[in-house]
């Protein structure tokens, strides 16, 4: 009974997964509300702040941080077999539509009513990633400090030509010297 109930978790991973890859267009960032409801809400595989770690990570190691994602829930829900499942459930749909397209390419690039649609969907995109941005940000921005420092830190990578990945490390030791502070205040 216990194979049959651990072979079940694999399938659902993949399942799940392959439905975030089919239906979300744009991106990683484009597919944050859709996971997050999945594994959230309905399957109850992570918390919101497990999900707002899993984005942090995936965001900070190399790769696509849909996959990434994906694959630390599947290791978390199945072990090293769940985190495969997860990540092929994630690539399979790209990977099938984008060897469609590649096959297809010349025959729809110049059409009119492909290129009106995608012009639909990137605005489309746009409100998504600013829902995930959203939602994340009010599980995570909950002191004055937090939005300081997110406000900084969004200011500096708009207004200035600062790589992002400098702001990423320095509000990172922001982040832990504040949380030092706190801990030694609290002993």
């Amino acid at each position: 009974m216990a194979e049959k109930i651990k072979g079940s978790i694999y399938f659902k991973l993949f399942a799940v997964f392959f439905r975030v890859g089919l239906f979300t267009i744009g991106g990683g960032y484009a597919m944050l509300p859709m996971l997050r409801k999945e594994v959230v809400e309905k399957y109850g595989w992570a918390t919101d702040e497990e999900m707002l770690d899993y984005f942090a990570i995936g965001q900070s190691t190399p790769g696509i941080i849909a996959i990434n994602t994906s694959t630390f829930i599947g290791f978390k829900k199945g072990g090293i077999l769940g985190a495969i499942f997860s990540t092929f459930g994630m690539v399979t749909p790209s990977w099938v539509i984008i060897i469609s397209i590649a096959k297809f390419f010349d025959a729809f690039s110049d059409n009119v009513y492909v290129a009106s649609a995608f012009t639909g969907i990137r605005v489309i995109v746009v409100v998504l990633i600013l829902n995930a941005v959203i939602n994340m940000g009010k599980k995570s921005i909950t002191n004055w400090i937090q939005v300081v420092i997110a406000l900084g830190a969004f200011s500096i990578i708009v207004f200035t030509s600062i790589s992002p990945i400098y702001v990423v490390i320095v509000s990172g030791i922001l982040g832990i010297i504040i949380s030092s502070l706190k801990e030694g205040a609290k002993t």
